[in-house]
This record gives C-alpha cells, structure tokens and sequence, in this order.
C-alpha cells in the first residue's frame, strides 16, 4: 500500500507516470534475488566463519544435529567464528539451504542448556522463514528508497510535472505539500517497517526456540549472559547486524526504534514469564 500510495503521488502529482514504480519494482527484486540465492554464502564469508564437521568439533555438531531432528528440519550446515564475542546467527532462504553460525566465545562461555537454547532460536529463524519473510521487505524498502532518489534527482535537474492549473485550489496544493514530505521521510519509514518486522521475528525464534527445548529459561540466562559481554564482533556489518541472535556492535543505540534488535531485557522478561 506504501509503495502504490508514492506511485499514485508520482503520477498524479509530478507527471512521471506509473512506469517509474514498476521500473523500481523490478530492479530491486533483481538486486534481491541476487541476495536471496548467494546471500547466505555472502553473509558467513564476510562474518569469517568456517565450515565445521561432526569430528572437528563433536560437542557443536551433535547439539545442532538433536535440535535439528527435533525439529523436524533438514541438518543445516554448521560454522564457526573464532571470535570471542557472545553471538550467532542463522542464514539461508529455506530449511534445505540452512547453516548455523556460532562464534568460538559463545561454546566457551555458554552452560549446555544455554547453547543449546542460542541454537533452538537460530533453527527456529529457519523454520519461520524469516530470511524468506525479510526478502520480502527488502525488494519493497528498496522500490521506496529508489523512487525517493529518484524524485530528488528529478527534481535537481528540472523533471517532474509542476501544474498551473488553478482549479486544483488549495486541497489540491496540501495534498501535494503532504505527498512531498512523506516521499521525503519514505527512505526512513521504509526502514523503520523493515527493522520492525525484523524485531518481531526475533520474538517469535525466542518463543518457537522455547517451545523446541521446553526450557526458556535457558535461553533467558543465555540473552543475559551475552548482553553483559562487551566483546563487539569485529567481522559484523551493519547489513549482517540484523543476521544476530543480539546487536553485534555493542553499542547502545540513540533510539530503539533505529535498532535491529528488540531490547534484551524485555526478551529476557518474556521467556520468564512463559
């Protein structure tokens, strides 16, 4: 609705027709889909995690393994980050596609339970499909930010329809004044819907991953555990931040509505009170 409300402003407003929302449209699902099929891979290189087997690292291996079968998913693929960060992630577009990253510092730090409750919330990312989920927000928050840029760019170099037509009156130059600003803030709402979403899916891994190990508490003292840990991960990136179980940077954000993450407290607050 977002998208076809600018797309209506665009056309009825500023005379640059619908082809520009359809034009947008298709370029950011190309771009997405590139990112849907080699996101994965791109994700844990850039994280510098490494492949592991069952022999390499056993203890890692089976947990994965048991929660997997659990589960009912396919075995996902199982990496290591020699880091000494608390985190890790999930990544790849279905249940078939799966790998598991965990850093080197979380197996050190982590009691059994509490790993294996790290690991139930990662599985559950696959088993909701949020990397599908967030695809999906991503092709439309990148229609927005590229009508946006392209608005600006009209603009600068004289595009766009200025009407003279002064049976519009004032209704009509209002309308005009709030379609300009809210093409203006559109980049930044975008990115607000999409960081919403993404904390909501970090919700539903903590309740679905509760609902695997039927302990919550564990990955409670787990969440507890890794926000006292002030080791940033060096190898994160902000578009990779969202990938992790918790913010990768260690730094508080100026608002919560910018962060990629729920607050861990609050997430804390809710497996105790399952």
């Amino acid at each position: 609705m977002f998208v076809i409300a600018i797309g209506w402003f665009l056309n009825a407003y500023m005379g640059y027709g619908y082809g520009a929302v359809v034009v947008a449209v298709i370029i950011s699902v190309i771009m997405t889909l590139v990112s849907y099929y080699k996101g994965d891979s791109i994700a844990l290189s850039s994280a510098g995690a490494k492949e592991i087997s069952k022999e390499e690292n056993p203890y890692v291996y089976k947990m994965v393994e048991n929660l997997a079968i659990t589960s009912g998913l396919p075995m996902p693929k199982v990496y290591m980050i020699n880091s000494g960060a608390l985190n890790a992630f999930a990544t790849g577009r279905d249940p078939e596609h799966a790998s598991v990253a965990v850093t080197s510092g979380i197996v050190q730090a982590l009691e059994n339970e509490e790993l294996e409750g790290v690991l139930a919330h990662e599985l559950s990312h696959v088993k909701n499909y949020d990397i599908r989920v967030m695809t999906i927000v991503v092709v439309l928050v990148g229609a927005i930010s590229l009508l946006s840029n392209w608005f600006f760019r009209a603009r600068m170099f004289g595009g766009g329809r200025r009407s003279s037509n002064s049976n519009e009156g004032n209704a009509g130059g209002i309308i005009m004044i709030i379609g300009l600003i809210l093409l203006i803030l559109s980049p930044i709402v975008a990115n607000l819907i999409k960081l919403a979403i993404s904390r909501k899916r970090e919700y539903l891994a903590d309740a679905s991953g509760s609902l695997l190990t039927r302990y919550p508490e564990g990955l409670a003292r787990a969440l507890e555990k890794i926000s006292a840990s002030d080791v940033p991960l060096q190898t994160a990136s902000a578009a990779t931040a969202h990938l992790f179980i918790s913010n990768p940077f260690k730094k508080k954000a100026f608002s919560s509505l910018f962060s990629t993450h729920p607050p861990i407290e609050d997430r804390i607050n809710k497996l105790r009170e399952m």
